[in-house]
């Protein structure tokens, strides 16, 4: 529990300090367990056997019940491969492939057959074979060693975890949260402390009621060989609808991953009542707010459209008996291109006035995961200095307004940072019955979206530029 709390303590502070001893580390690492290896095997090299797969088949000729359920331990041993790309968005696949093939692999592989080779000699070290392979002086270095391993691999999925979760964010599967930058270099390189803190009061429930990591195996199988079963059917998608590969060779090149993969969960299911129902609970909650939120957001967008005025009309009617213009720029933050915002409705009704510049913005993310800067912004003059703007982010990029309109130099629509105010309408859902979700569920998105973080920290507006107008949206 100490060691978990002081890993998630730190993440507000980023890995850029330590990050760089996080190589040579692991290194260490994987070098000092093939080290173990090599030294059994050296001592029975016919564990070295076991490369043929002849001793597997025949085994689950014989005993086709038993291979079915030890499948699920077996699993065990792989774990891990499908988490080598949590950081491959930040790294590419060149180091990860080179990495994997020349230590990571080797190294496991060779202790496998030292753990084999131990059991060879004493099977009494089943008990624990791993730590068994050491001698006593090296046991304590290396119960330290494994901890600073595990931190780690740990923070490469915590990393993981933040960046996914701006995606989905952009993606418009989940609420704005607060985040922070920790790093002026790396880009990639966040803090979300919401998803750092649950993440941290999951892994301490964990903890608490398996209370050792072989009770958690059941947990933990049910976990990765899903995933591994989610990713082999997406992969099929991919390569079918999006590599526009023939559907025989997409069938076969995913269909013997799948039956593998199947036959892994299938195995492991046998362990649902003995804690493998804990991920599938937690996924079945993640699921219902992200379905929840998208299709809530899905029914905001329905109600305003429901109310909508065309801007271009709108602008027409009012300039036949203009309003007060004042300096500055004012900057409409609004979902939908080509309507009014409410922001500018109220407005004009409690202020009576017209900036001499207004910009109305929209925002769009693209399931694409980067956009350039040369196709970010997209500007239609609606005259009368008033212009419709969309920015376009792929959900990768940083959504920073004030940069992308900072673009529109030289399109006759130049911006004073010191004289640009940002208006936005801040919606207060009401949930209604209707042909919408369930009461519950519309209650749930109002809760949702009365505790998003501010529009206004998400697109990095500057805090003394913002005006807020509220209204009501019922859904």
């Amino acid at each position: 529990m100490v060691v978990l709390f002081a890993l998630f303590a730190v993440q507000k502070r980023g890995t850029g300090g330590i990050g760089k001893f996080f190589g040579p580390i692991t290194l260490v690492w994987f070098i000092s367990i093939a080290a173990l290896g090599v030294w059994h095997i050296m001592g029975h090299p016919e564990i070295l056997g076991a490369l043929s797969p002849h001793h597997a088949l025949r085994f689950m000729l014989a005993q086709p019940g038993t291979t079915f359920i030890i499948l699920g331990a077996v699993v065990l041993c792989v774990t891990g491969g499908e988490a080598l790309y949590a950081d491959m968005g930040h790294f590419g696949k060149k180091p990860i492939r080179l990495a994997w093939f020349s230590v990571v692999m080797p190294s496991l592989t060779l202790n496998y057959f030292g753990q084999g080779a131990l059991l060879l000699e004493d099977p009494e070290a089943v008990k624990n074979p791993f730590f068994n392979m050491a001698p006593e002086w090296a046991l304590l270095p290396l119960v330290g060693l494994a901890t600073m391993a595990t931190v780690i691999a740990s923070q490469a999925l915590i990393s993981g975890a933040f960046s996914v979760t701006k995606q989905a964010i952009q993606l418009g599967y989940l609420p704005r949260l607060g985040l922070r930058h920790t790093s002026v270099r790396d880009t990639g390189q966040i803090y979300i402390p919401f998803v750092n803190w649950a993440l941290f009061v999951a892994i301490v429930l964990a903890v608490g009621m398996f209370k050792s990591s072989s009770n958690l195996a059941a947990a933990y199988g049910i976990a990765v060989t899903l995933d591994m079963l989610i990713t082999t059917v997406l992969t099929f998608f991919v390569i079918r609808y999006g590599w526009r590969y023939p559907l025989w060779l997409c069938l076969a090149a995913t269909g013997a991953f799948f039956m593998v993969d199947l036959a892994f969960f299938s195995s492991n299911l046998l362990k649902l009542f003995a804690g493998g129902w804990f991920p599938l609970v937690i996924g079945g909650v993640v699921f219902t707010l992200m379905m929840t939120w998208k299709e809530g957001r899905n029914l905001m967008r329905q109600a305003h459209e429901a109310e909508a005025l065309d801007l271009k009309s709108f602008l027409d009617a009012v300039f036949v008996s203009p309003p007060q213009r004042v300096a500055g720029t004012a900057v409409f933050l609004t979902a939908e291109s080509g309507i009014v915002p409410n922001a500018l409705l109220h407005n004009l009704k409690h202020n009576k006035v017209l900036h001499e510049q207004n910009l109305f913005v929209t925002v769009q993310s693209h399931e694409v995961p980067w956009i350039g800067l040369d196709q970010r912004v997209e500007i239609h003059p609606l005259g009368r200095d008033c212009w419709a703007v969309t920015l376009h982010y792929g959900f990768k990029n940083d959504q920073d307004v004030p940069k992308a309109l900072a673009l529109l130099r030289g399109h006759g629509c130049d911006l004073e940072p010191m004289s640009t105010s940002y208006f936005l309408s801040r919606d207060v859902v009401t949930p209604t019955l209707g042909s919408g979700m369930s009461p519950w569920r519309e209650k749930l998105f109002a809760q949702m979206h009365h505790n998003a973080g501010a529009a206004a920290a998400f697109l990095n507006l500057p805090a003394n530029a913002v005006i807020e107008l509220g209204s009501k949206v019922e859904i």
